[in-house]
């Protein structure tokens, strides 16, 4: 993905799936947090692939929680495959 504009989109869809999660009151608030700091990083100024990298870290931690409804894991699954595809 070399166009900024793709990516930028990519980014708020992102963004959307994480609200979506954030406020999902059957995600454990564990999950809701980790989601929370990911999107935080995000969205702050700096370097593309590092904060992408942090999303990803945050996200991957959260991911196989023994708790997590099967809805919400393959939206995580489906924000970390979006987001691997623009870390580069």
């Amino acid at each position: 993905m070399a166009d900024e504009n793709e990516v930028e989109e990519t980014i708020s869809q992102i963004t959307a799936k994480m609200d979506m999660l954030i406020n999902d009151t059957t995600v454990p608030k564990n999950v809701r947090s980790a989601v929370s700091t990911a999107k935080a990083q995000l969205n702050v100024s700096g370097d593309r692939t590092v904060r992408v990298s942090n999303a990803i870290y945050n996200i991957d931690g959260v991911s196989n929680d023994i708790n997590l409804p099967p809805q919400a894991r393959t939206a995580l699954w489906s924000i970390l495959s979006m987001l691997e595809a623009i870390k580069d």
